[in-house]
């Protein structure tokens, strides 16, 4: 075991025994009495991206129903559904009643890209991809329940691209030589590495025109380095789009004006 910070040791013993839950009986619920968690909505539905320093805060917000009323959230974890370790640190709930029967809780889960790497005995970078919820509700009346997987979402490691297109000024019928480089975040070392093998669309958009159009589609080579020959038939501005894989995040570079000469 990797020496995992207190921040984050909570997330593996919380992964673990849910794991095993998991293995052994598929997605599992048990409690007692008629509370319930009808609908989970983690980060407003958006996929949660993570890069090298930044520290990443995002809502985990569950919608419990209770004859009596509900009391609260007694414990949610979320982790990796094929690997069953996670990283992030639950650090607080808050309940806005919706109903006498209805509330609606938030939980707030947090990571800092440097707690990563102690939090698994494994290639963190594995843990992009598929990621599971886990919640306890407590009602009023002592009722509660324990369920697995009432939500699934995507943790994904951050990507950069860039992008320059060269000559600048160009003669019109020339051409123009864009290259680029695609690389995305490492959680062992905290560094961006390039990422090869990936397709990634060339866009154009005119002076004057309201959106960029795709011209063509070239895929990573070597560090993740992108390069291609087109010809100058109007000023304007290009750029690269990648648009992601499971465990990597969309990204779109800033866009290299061009003028003709």
């Amino acid at each position: 075991m990797r020496g995992r910070t207190a921040g984050t040791a909570w997330a593996l013993a919380g992964g673990a025994a849910a794991l095993t839950l998991l293995t052994a009986t598929g997605a599992h619920a048990e409690g007692r009495g008629d509370i319930r968690v009808v609908k989970t909505v983690v980060n407003t539905g958006h996929n949660v991206t993570v890069g090298t320093s930044k520290k990443v805060t995002f809502p985990i917000a569950l919608t419990i129903k209770d004859n009596s009323g509900v009391k609260g959230v007694t414990r949610i974890s979320t982790f990796n559904t094929t690997y069953g370790y996670g990283f992030f640190d639950w650090t607080g709930t808050s309940c806005v009643k919706k109903s006498p029967t209805t509330s609606v809780c938030t939980a707030t889960m947090t990571v800092a890209p440097a707690w990563i790497r102690d939090s698994d005995d494994m290639d963190s970078n594995k843990l992009a991809g598929v990621w599971q919820v886990n919640a306890t509700v407590k009602a009023n009346d002592g009722d509660y329940w324990i369920s697995d997987r009432v939500a699934e979402y995507k943790v994904k490691r951050a990507s950069q691209l860039t992008t320059d297109a060269s000559p600048e000024p160009v003669t019109k019928g020339a051409k123009l030589t864009v290259t680029g480089k695609l690389s995305r975040a490492n959680w062992e070392d905290l560094k961006y590495h390039g990422f090869t093998g990936q397709d990634v669309k060339l866009q154009f958009k005119a002076d004057g025109a309201a959106h960029y159009r795709t011209v063509r589609t070239v895929r990573t080579g070597d560090a993740g380095k992108l390069s291609t020959k087109v010809t100058a038939t109007s000023a304007g501005s290009w750029r690269w789009y990648f648009p992601g894989t499971t465990t990597t995040a969309r990204v779109v570079s800033a866009g290299d004006a061009v003028r003709l000469k």
